[in-house]
């Protein structure tokens, strides 16, 4: 194993090999989160991984490919953006965040964790649009609100 750093840009590359097995193509955008979300609302139920789904098995790795991912989506559509990590703290994994240019800070896997945990009330790709939003001026995807189960959410007047 390599630095953080390294690990991040090794998972994040896997989740992109790892979903266009599945023919969906993750191209590191904003918008490419709506199929994370789409591949929690398949694939992760209350809490729990979905028998036999992709979380089933090795949950905190995928769970860290994902982070990865999302940490990547939002450094690449926010130029100056960065990784902070800590190869020291023995809990690094979990606190790795990403640095914006005007100071704010976010942690990609707390999020992506609670995701997991809580459902699509924590929405990966309202996340990141909400992060990127003032950088980019890039609209809200409707096309959001066709995932399976999705419409009709309290927090849909939030577009």
């Amino acid at each position: 194993m390599g630095t953080l750093k390294q690990d991040v840009k090794h998972h994040s590359d896997w989740l992109v090999k790892a979903f266009r097995e599945d023919r969906i193509n993750l191209d590191y955008s904003i918008k490419s989160l709506i199929e994370i979300d789409r591949f929690f609302n398949k694939h992760a139920v209350k809490g729990q991984a979905v028998k036999g789904g992709r979380l089933s098995k090795n949950l905190g790795p995928v769970l860290f490919s994902i982070a990865s991912y999302v940490g990547d989506c939002l450094i690449k559509t926010v130029p100056g953006s960065d990784w902070v990590t800590d190869d020291k703290d023995p809990e690094g994994e979990i606190n790795i965040s990403v640095v914006f240019p005007n100071g704010g800070t976010v942690w990609p896997m707390q999020r992506v964790m609670k995701r997991f945990k809580l459902g699509s009330e924590e929405s990966i790709y309202v996340y990141g649009h909400m992060l990127t939003k003032e950088f980019t001026k890039e609209e809200f995807d409707s096309s959001y609100w066709e995932l399976k189960g999705e419409s009709g959410k309290w927090w849909k007047f939030w577009k």
